[in-house]
């Protein structure tokens, strides 16, 4: 059952309609939501009816597509959905792809295959390319290409007045800067072009080695080490997963302590530049090899399936190895909790300066730390964790606070805050959009 305003035409759904709970499916399944009305949108029209009707009643406005990147529990208030604003554009004499709300990274990757160019889409298919986008954008290529969100030419959104729009640098620089790093915090963005790469192919994969005969403190002595003689061109991570025993699992992980090196590099000489890392120990797994871009998620093999998760990241100027030791060992098989963790190596085209709000380039690496439990025992293993990187972190990565996007602390250095603050102030001074990741009206 859905309900439609006689005034307006909009379509929602309440809580206890048929259709509701579905309609709030999402990837991350560790938060509740529950709006009191969903606005599925098909439509750029739909969300700004939407913005419109929720404007003139005062409720607060949240947005979902995918749901990957959900910053907490949403009670009350209006929710857009924009799953179904589907459409890909590609250009391939300009090397650009028009790209709308709900489309995900594995559908433009297969869009821009036949032409010979690919997106800076992450290591997971099934993220949002618009949400993605608007947090900055990490990719597979990024020492090489830069954060995704330095790509955009122009965006499309529902300011809080209910007005769609086309932002562009030029139209509005303020704006246009603020988007590309603040997330859902100034509108609905509804569609968006960016630019491609033209890269058919690369060398890449992981070289995984068991965490119980080798050290893994060592390993990551000899990654850093590692990132400091590689090239720009190749971008890479490191993971430390400790799997349960459990009959769910594949009999040659169940029980184990995976710690790996995953590699993208489009140049020559992947395989040479990558062979010092042999000499960590005896190898559990290898896959990498040259392969088509669109088998680039199988570096990372991120899960595909809808679950729960906490996490947190910290930006650092360097990696610290001793204290990023003990962090794996507070992390590792007898911790509390399961944990992951991920370092990426940052650096080259990522620290090159871009007219947007993606903060903190000047950092060297990025370390995750996701875990499986409730958000209140997951902080009891993250706040001691990333107590111990504090001396060299920078702040905050917003795409990566897993469900803690709730606490706006240290996703943006001062003087980004203040700026933002000022965008939000001109466009959204009554903070419609109130999921701000800690971006208030002045």
């Amino acid at each position: 059952m859905t309900h439609t305003d006689q005034r307006t035409g909009l379509t929602l759904l309440r809580p206890g309609d048929v259709g509701y709970d579905d309609e709030l499916a999402a990837f991350q399944l560790g938060f509740v939501q529950r709006p009191d009305a969903i606005a599925p949108a098909r439509t750029a029209e739909d969300v700004a009816t939407a913005v419109r009707y929720a404007a003139e009643r005062g409720l607060p406005v949240g947005v979902q597509a995918t749901g990957h990147g959900l910053p907490g529990g949403y009670e009350g208030g209006l929710l857009v959905t924009t799953k179904r604003l589907d459409g890909i554009t590609v250009d391939p004499e300009a090397r650009t792809v028009r790209v709308r709300a709900g489309v995900r990274w594995g559908q433009v990757v297969r869009a821009a295959e036949p032409y010979g160019l690919a997106p800076l889409n992450g290591s997971a298919p099934g993220v949002g390319a618009v949400s993605y986008t608007l947090g900055g954008g990490l990719g597979i290529l990024a020492r090489e290409f830069g954060y995704a969100a330095d790509h955009v030419r122009w965006l499309e959104l529902v300011t809080a007045d209910g007005t769609l729009r086309r932002v562009t640098p030029d139209s509005d620089p303020d704006l246009y800067w603020a988007l590309l790093g603040a997330g859902q915090n100034l509108g609905i963005v509804t569609e968006l072009e960016i630019g491609l790469v033209p890269v058919r192919t690369l060398y890449g994969g992981s070289l995984a080695f068991d965490g119980r005969t080798v050290d893994p403190a060592a390993a990551l002595r000899a990654y850093e080490a590692w990132t400091r003689t590689v090239p720009d061109g190749l971008t890479s991570s490191f993971a430390a997963v400790p799997y349960p025993d459990v009959p769910a699992l594949p009999p040659h992980l169940r029980g184990t302590y995976v710690v790996s090196v995953r590699v993208a590099h489009t140049g020559p000489g992947g395989a040479d530049i990558v062979a010092p890392l042999r000499e960590i120990g005896p190898v559990l797994s290898d896959s990498l090899r040259e392969m088509p871009y669109a088998e680039s998620h199988t570096i990372h093999s991120d899960p595909d399936f809808p679950h729960a998760y906490y996490g947190d990241s910290a930006v650092l100027r360097e990696l610290d190895v001793e204290r990023s030791g003990e962090l794996l060992r507070r992390t590792g098989p007898a911790a509390d909790l399961m944990c992951v963790v991920q370092v990426n190596h940052l650096g080259g085209a990522l620290a090159r300066p871009a007219p947007n709000a993606v903060p903190y380039r000047e950092g060297r690496f990025l370390v995750r730390v996701l875990t499986v439990g409730d958000r209140k025992r997951a902080r009891t293993v993250l706040d001691p964790v990333f107590a111990l990187l504090a001396d060299d972190t920078l702040g905050r990565s917003l795409n990566f606070a897993f469900g803690a996007g709730d606490r706006g602390a240290g996703l943006y250095d001062a003087e980004t805050r203040k700026r933002l603050a000022r965008v939000k102030e001109t466009h959204d001074p009554a903070n419609l959009f109130r999921r701000n990741y800690g971006v208030s009206p002045c």
